[in-house]
């Protein structure tokens, strides 16, 4: 595939993932300008990035990207998109793609009238340990899967990998919990490690959604700590017939019906005494379960997500094969906000429908 253009619309933490990507894979990525509106801080933008910045969408498909990067505060993505379609113009949508039951139907409805060309960045399920689990299960070593406990991922994200790992696309389910909270002393943010001791409250969502199906996920959440803390894990079980996965160990039987117990190792080059930095991939016994595609590159795990988002995108322009659909993103978003719905009506049954994307 040839180098891959691109545009971006937006200037916040996220969008900068973007911006080192391009810088970390120039022989992949060519970030051809950045919008922001207002002049004086798209010059200091471009002053620190050392990026093209322009002040409108015009200006921005002047240099003619292959795709645009949507990435901007929540309540302002569906607009956005709408004007793309209109224009005609293919987007890389961060998520979530819309805040309201009504923005996603309408979403729907107008990606269908302009023919959209529209994936969106859900990253997660093509992070390293995220897609190395995916493999465990695609390769049929818990047999069909029943269950998920998942600790680790907030809202539609969390959906997301519910809905992969579980195969439960989607299907209709019943949503009941309650949101809990508890005192917890920081230790870590964006900016670093935190040492002065200081506690605050923080939200602990379980929720149970049982799809028709059978199937069903336990939701367990805390809010902010478990992204960002040394003293909150990150937790995942799947059951299936022949196995499961319980986080880094995998139990399943083999073909002779005898158990085996299996650790995941991950490999990174420039541990110790060796010179690189890079993850190279995921083994499991004598097999690699996932390999980074960006060989050498010093990207971190969810910037090699990001990254592999972004080449999909061009892989589906030049083959029309999606990767993450908007019916998968509403999907996920639409069970996100049932989800909060069920928090608001503690231990209360809260039932989905299907949506006029699943229809």
């Amino acid at each position: 595939m040839s180098k891959i253009k691109f545009g971006l619309i937006g200037s916040g933490w996220r969008a900068e993932f973007y911006i080192r990507i391009a810088k970390a894979l120039p022989e992949k990525f060519e970030l051809t300008g950045v919008v922001i509106r207002n002049r004086e801080k798209g010059e200091e933008f471009a002053e620190k990035f050392g990026v093209k910045v322009v002040q409108s969408l015009d200006e921005l498909m002047r240099s003619q990207p292959d795709y645009v990067v949507l990435s901007v505060k929540r309540g302002f993505v569906s607009g956005y998109l709408i004007d793309l379609f209109k224009r005609g113009i293919p987007v890389l949508c961060e998520t979530p793609p819309g805040e309201t039951i009504e923005e996603l139907e309408e979403l729907w409805k107008q990606s269908r009238k302009y023919d959209a060309k529209l994936q969106i960045a859900e990253q997660y399920f093509v992070q390293p340990l995220y897609a190395a689990w995916l493999k465990v299960i695609q390769d049929g070593k818990l047999g069909e899967v029943s269950n998920i406990n998942i600790s680790s991922l907030h809202g539609y994200h969390g959906v997301s990998i519910i809905r992969k790992l579980l195969n439960a696309e989607s299907g209709n389910c019943t949503i009941y919990g309650k949101r809990f909270s508890f005192e917890v002393t920081e230790t870590y943010g964006r900016e670093g490690i935190v040492q002065d001791g200081e506690t605050f409250f923080c939200t602990r969502d379980r929720l149970t959604l049982e799809f028709d199906n059978g199937k069903v996920a336990f939701f367990d959440f805390s809010d902010p700590a478990q992204y960002h803390s040394f003293i909150r894990t990150r937790q995942l079980t799947v059951q299936g017939v022949r196995g499961e996965i319980d986080d880094l160990t995998i139990r399943y039987l083999s073909s002779d019906n005898v158990p085996v117990t299996q650790e995941l190792n991950r490999i990174d080059l420039g541990n110790y005494s060796n010179q690189e930095w890079s993850h190279y991939g995921i083994m499991l016994g004598e097999e690699f379960v996932y390999k980074n595609p960006f060989k050498n590159a010093r990207l971190n795990d969810d910037e090699i997500a990001v990254a592999t988002c972004m080449e999909r995108m061009g892989e589906y322009l030049a083959t029309g094969m999606e990767f993450y659909s908007l019916k998968e993103a509403l999907q996920d978003t639409y069970l996100a906000l049932m989800m909060d719905a069920a928090l608001k009506h503690p231990n209360l049954e809260v039932r989905t429908s299907t949506r006029i994307w699943a229809q």
